[in-house]
Formats: structure tokens, C-alpha cells, sequence
């Protein structure tokens, strides 16, 4: 089978991509940004490429047009590639539901859901299995530095999947995960996020509910203990068992951590079942390995050889990256862009480094719910562990200014990443720690300031 996709260079979809290519398909696709890492990743593997949505690509007669979530009805004509196979009633899916048909079917699916943390948990949860010798297949929204890919089909019968909770498609704005039908699904957390999409967090909630109802009696649903929206999720209804990890104090059952982040017990009850040492740092990367120990039970993993392989798990790229040091200054890179991962990601650094030492945080408001300026009042109190933070203002409607005011001469605003670079440049001193946090390239900011610095 020829398919072409729409929006190919997307983490997800370029994935997917890798997917398709692995199982004997030519795959071609377009994007708006067609640039490396993606492009370099999927050209290696032999896909075209084209740049543009532009309608002369149906000269390609692929057998299936598989569209991303970038692609809109537009009235500005952005998308006319997607236009012409709507006019010629051509053949055409997304993505989640091309996984669903041509790689999820007949396998144990292990899907990773919630606001935060997935990419990590999922990608804990893949190196357990692979350690005891699954060959689970997945795919992740990041690259875990364990397999140095994003996606594999995998030898086995277990395929681990972070489970998105955004929409699949303009003609289906069902969340990606309701296409997976997950046997296990871990719900890590929940609070509302993607403002474009859903107006509160009760949709976002039904959303998961949607999940909930698709795994069956014999599955296991790894369920935060200290979540509420989550259990308000569950009390919609539930017909799976469910193993809860993260209670702060002793439930029967419950998986849960005593010691610090780096070196703790992994207790089921008052019981040790394991123990997880590892360089992570963070109490959310303890909440996330527990929830992949549970999953990976369920699949007959015990805890103690679980926590084992922990501690040969190295985290995925951009998460807290070291990118390079120049003038005694080391520049960090980070996937963080809601609040409460910015504020995760500094109460991180800040524990590694010492007291004496300064963070300087530089970040991106890219993700459609923070240009929206839905959580722009919680930005304050996301920066809060910073010494001196600066936002770039260019591409948002609201005024970073007026939104950082509360940190007064510790909140600093650039008009772009120009601008910021010579302010970062300006404030840093030897010792110090640039702390870069973005979901997309932001211009690549980190060589930049490398080479400022140096």
C-alpha cells in the first residue's frame, strides 16, 4: 500500500511515518516545515518529502491520504492538497485510526494517558518491557535515549503507546486515544490544558471517560491515587480493575514511594516490592515510574525486576537536556509549556544544582492554549523558583508584560528570540544555568545562545 500523510512531520505522525515504512509500505508526505531533525529522521528511511499542502500531489495516487490534526478546512486556502481530495472523493483516514487498523489490531496495547508526563512514562514503561525481554513495539512523542528512535513495531505482542488527548482530526474531534482500545491504560494525572479544544476541564474529563469505557474487563486501569479529576473520572463508571499508585499514605493495594526521588522503595501497602535507583530527579519522575512498574505487572513484569531496570533507564531528549556550555553558563533545553510542567521542570534543576547558583529561565508560550493566555495569570507562580525569567512575546495576543508583572524586575520580556538572546546574554554570569522550555524549535534559541555566550 502507497499512503501519503498530511502533516508528516509531526512527532506523532512522523512516527507513524516510521510505523508504516517498518511494515512494508511506501509512505510519502508533505508538511508546512519540512526540516531536520524529522525530515533528516524519515528521509533516512527513505520517504519523499514535499513541502506544502499544494493540490498537485494528487499526481502521487497514493492508495490512502492519511491527514494529521495540522490539516483544517480553510477558507484562506492553507490546505488545498486536502480540498482536492475532498472535491475527487478520494480515500482518506487519520492517523490514530490507520494505527488502530494496521498496527494495534491483535495486540496487547499499553497506552500512557494524561496532562503531563506521558512521553517519560511511556518511554519507562517501554524499557521495562524490553528488559525483560518483550520486544514490545511503540510509539512515543519524544526520543528515549534507550532506543534512540520514536517508533518500532517490535517483535512481541505488546505495543506501548502515549495516548494523546487532543483531537485526531478536523472531520474527528474524538481525543487520539478513544481509536486505541487499550488492555492496560495508565491515567497519570489530568487538569485542563489544550483551551482551543475543550473550554474546561469537565470535557477533558468526559474525553477520558470516553478511554475508560474502551478497556475491557480483564484489563487494568494504573490510576493516580492523588488525582481528583481522575476520580471523578472513574466514578462515571468503571468495569476494569484498577491498580492505584501514589497515595501519600499506606492503602492497601496502592503502589507508592518512600525515600527520595533519585534512591526509594517501591511499597505495594506497607510491603517493599522493589527498589528504584536512577539519576532522574523530581517527584513527578517518582509518580511516573511508579505508574510504568504497575503497568508492566499487569503484563506479568513483577515490581522487583521492574524497579531494577529503572535504573538503567536514561530519560528522553528534552527533558532537562544538557545542549552545551559556553562562558561557564550551561544551556539547558525543555519540552515544558503548561504551567505546572515549567514549574516541574525548575523545582528539577533547582534541586540538582547548588544553592548558590542561579536559573535563568527563557520560555516559549507556543502550545495553542498558552497563545490563547488561558494560564497566562499562573506563569508567576510557574517562574516562581526562577532567579530572573524572560518570555518571548512574539506571536501572542496578550501582553507577557502585564502577565510576568507580579515578578517584577525578575520577569523580563523580549519582542523574539533575537532580542532575547542579547537580554540572556546581558544578565548571565559564569555559574549560571539557562534554562530553555518550549514544544517546538523556538527558533533555535540554544545554539545561539551558546554562541553568545561564548
Amino acid at each position: 500500500m502507497h499512503i501519503h500523510i498530511l502533516g508528516i512531520c509531526g512527532t506523532f505522525m512522523g512516527g507513524l511515518a516510521a510505523l508504516a515504512r517498518e511494515a512494508g509500505h511506501t509512505v510519502t508526505g508533505c508538511d508546512a516545515n519540512v526540516y531536520p531533525p524529522m525530515s533528516t529522521q524519515l528521509e533516512a528511511l527513505g520517504i519523499e518529502l514535499i513541502q506544502g499542502f499544494g493540490a498537485e500531489q494528487l499526481a502521487l495516487k497514493p492508495d490512502l491520504f492519511v491527514i494529521g490534526n495540522v490539516v483544517t478546512r480553510s477558507s484562506e486556502g492553507r490546505f488545498p492538497l486536502m480540498e482536492a481530495i475532498l472535491d475527487a472523493g478520494l480515500p482518506y483516514t487519520s492517523g490514530p485510526q490507520w494505527l488502530a487498523e494496521h498496527v494495534l489490531q491483535g495486540k496487547h496495547v499499553m497506552a500512557v494517558a494524561g496532562t503531563h508526563g506521558k512521553t517519560s512514562t511511556t518511554s519507562m514503561l517501554t524499557w521495562i518491557l524490553e528488559s525483560a525481554g518483550l520486544a514490545p513495539g511503540f510509539l512515543i512523542g519524544g526520543v528515549p535515549q534507550n532506543f534512540g528512535v520514536s517508533a518500532r513495531l517490535g517483535g512481541g505482542k505488546y505495543f506501548v503507546i502515549e495516548a494523546d488527548e487532543y483531537d485526531t482530526a478536523f472531520f474527528d474531534k474524538r481525543s487520539k486515544f478513544v481509536h486505541y482500545r487499550p488492555r492496560t491504560a495508565i491515567l497519570n494525572n489530568l487538569e485542563h490544558d489544550h483551551a482551543d479544544i475543550f473550554p474546561d476541564l469537565a470535557a477533558i474529563e468526559t474525553q477520558f471517560h470516553h478511554l475508560v469505557r474502551t478497556v475491557p474487563p480483564s484489563g487494568r486501569l494504573v490510576v493516580n491515587a492523588r488525582e481528583d479529576a481522575l476520580q471523578r473520572v472513574l466514578s462515571r463508571g468503571c468495569w476494569s480493575e484498577v491498580q492505584r499508585f501514589g497515595a501519600r499514605k499506606e492503602e492497601p493495594g496502592a503502589l507508592r514511594a518512600r525515600g527520595e526521588p533519585q534512591s526509594f522503595d517501591v511499597l505495594r501497602g506497607s510491603l517493599k516490592v522493589g527498589h528504584v535507583t536512577w539519576e532522574l530527579l523530581g517527584e513527578h519522575n517518582q509518580l511516573n515510574a511508579l505508574a510504568a512498574i504497575a503497568a508492566a505487572e499487569h503484563v506479568g513484569v513483577d515490581p522487583e525486576r521492574a524497579a531494577e531496570a529503572l535504573g538503567g533507564f536514561r530519560n528522553v531528549r528534552r527533558r532537562l537536556e544538557l545542549r552545551g556550555e559556553a562562558g561557564g553558563v550551561k544551556v539547558y533545553d525543555d519540552f515544558a509549556h503548561h504551567p505546572t510542567a515549567i514549574h516541574t521542570t525548575i523545582d528539577g534543576l533547582r534541586r540538582r544544582i547548588a544553592p548558590q547558583e542561579r536559573i535563568l529561565a527563557v520560555f516559549e508560550p507556543r502550545s495553542n492554549t498558552m497563545k490563547l493566555g488561558t494560564m497566562k495569570a499562573q506563569l508567576p507562580w510557574a517562574l516562581e523558583e526562577a532567579d530572573l525569567s524572560f518570555c518571548n512575546q512574539d506571536g501572542l495576543s496578550w501582553d507577557a508584560r502585564e502577565a510576568l508583572a507580579p515578578l517584577g524586575e525578575q520577569g523580563l520580556v523580549g519582542a523574539d528570540v533575537e532580542e532575547l538572546v542579547a537580554m540572556v546574554r546581558r544578565a548571565a554570569r559564569p555559574g549560571d544555568h539557562v534554562l530553555c522550555m518550549s514544544n517546538g524549535g523556538f527558533g533555535g534559541i540554544h545554539e545561539k545562545l551558546l554562541d553568545a555566550l561564548k
